[in-house]
C-alpha cells in the first residue's frame, strides 16, 4: 500500500505549493498553519518545480505562491496535470493562467474591463490621448504591467516599446483603459473559500493604486500592495457571484477564489481579474479568516476520504 493511502488513514498531509524565492511560504499563508495543525493536518511548504518533491505522498496539494511560473506557463500547466490531488484543479489552472479567460466571462455576460488583445507581432494603433494599462495575458503579481498617459509623447513611445517587448518574447499583450476610480475607491478583492455547500464568501479587502507609470522592464516577483480591510457592497457581491457562476466546470470544485473589482465609469463594479490559481487570500485582514481557510482545506480532505 502506498504512503499516500496510509496517510489518508492517519494524520492528513497537505502541501502548500510555493516557489523557490519563498520556500518558507508567504507570511499570509503561514497564518493558516496553526489552525490546520489544530485540526490534525500536517502542512509542508513545497516548491512546484523541485524534482525532489514526491507529490503522491500528499492527500491534498494546494496552490499558494508559485509566483514565478508566468514565463514558464506551459511547464507549470503540464506539472499541474501530473498532480492528482491539486487544488484548484489542473483544468482550472490551464484556463485561469491566461487572462484571455476575461473574454469568455465577458461573452457570458459578466461585466469586465474592456480589453483589446494583441498577438505577438501586432502593433497597437494607440489613441491620441487617454490613460491605458498594458500587461501580458500571462503574468502574476503585476509583473510587466504599466500605466500610460497617451497625451505624453514619452509615454506613447514607452507604450509602443512595451508592446514590442512582450511581442518579441512571444507574449500576448492586453490593453485596457485605466479606470481612474482606482485612485480614489481602489480595487476591491472579494475572497471566497470552500464550505460544506461549496464556495462561500469569506471577506473582502481594498487594494490601493499600484500602477504609478510605465513599465520599464524591471524584474520583480510581485509589486508591493497597500491592503486594508473592506466591507463588500451588495452590488460587488452580486457581480462576484455572477462571475463565479460562469467558471467552466462549476465553482463548487474550487477551494478558493478571489474576484478583483473596480468601479467602472458609471460607478458599477467591473471585473479586473478572477484569481483561481495562486491568489493572495489576505486572511490576515479578516477576523476568523485563517480558520475559514483551514476549514476549507479540511472540507476538501473529507470529500477525498
Amino acid at each position: 500500500m502506498t504512503d499516500h493511502h496510509q496517510s489518508t488513514r492517519g494524520r492528513p498531509r497537505v502541501a502548500f505549493v510555493t516557489c523557490a524565492a519563498l520556500p518558507d511560504l508567504d507570511p499570509d499563508d503561514r497564518l493558516a498553519l496553526g489552525p490546520l495543525a489544530a485540526r490534525g493536518v500536517t502542512v509542508d511548504g513545497a516548491v512546484w518545480d523541485d524534482p525532489a518533491v514526491d507529490w503522491s505522498r500528499y492527500d491534498l496539494v494546494l496552490l499558494r505562491s508559485p509566483w514565478d511560473y508566468a514565463l514558464r506557463r506551459d511547464e507549470f500547466v503540464a506539472w499541474a496535470r501530473d498532480v492528482p490531488t491539486l487544488l484548484n484543479p489542473a483544468d482550472v489552472v490551464a484556463w485561469n493562467t491566461d487572462k484571455r479567460y476575461l473574454a469568455e466571462l465577458s461573452a457570458a455576460g459578466a461585466p469586465t474591463v474592456p480589453t483589446t488583445w494583441l498577438a505577438p507581432g501586432e502593433s497597437w494603433p494607440a489613441p491620441a490621448d487617454g490613460e491605458f494599462v498594458l500587461k501580458p495575458a500571462v503574468s502574476a503579481g503585476s509583473q510587466d504591467t504599466g500605466r500610460y498617459d497617451l497625451a505624453d509623447p514619452e509615454h506613447r513611445e514607452l507604450a509602443s516599446a512595451h508592446v514590442r517587448r512582450l511581442g518579441a518574447a512571444g507574449r500576448v499583450t492586453m490593453v485596457q483603459p485605466y479606470l481612474d476610480a482606482v485612485d480614489t475607491a481602489g480595487e476591491t478583492a472579494l475572497l471566497f473559500l470552500a464550505g460544506p455547500d461549496g464556495l462561500a464568501f469569506s471577506h473582502a479587502i481594498r487594494k490601493g493604486p499600484m500602477l504609478t507609470g510605465p513599465d520599464r522592464g524591471e524584474a520583480a516577483l510581485y509589486k508591493e500592495e497597500r491592503i486594508d480591510a473592506r466591507t463588500a457592497t451588495p452590488a460587488q457581491r452580486a457581480v462576484a457571484e455572477q462571475v463565479l457562476a460562469a467558471v467552466p466546470g462549476g465553482a463548487d470544485r474550487l477551494l478558493y477564489a478571489r474576484v478583483d473589482l473596480i468601479p467602472g465609469p458609471d460607478g458599477a463594479p467591473v471585473l479586473v481579474e478572477l484569481e483561481l490559481t495562486e491568489p493572495s487570500l489576505f486572511v490576515g485582514y479578516a477576523e476568523g479568516a485563517p480558520d475559514r481557510l483551514a476549514d476549507a482545506v479540511t472540507s476538501h480532505l473529507s470529500r477525498r476520504r
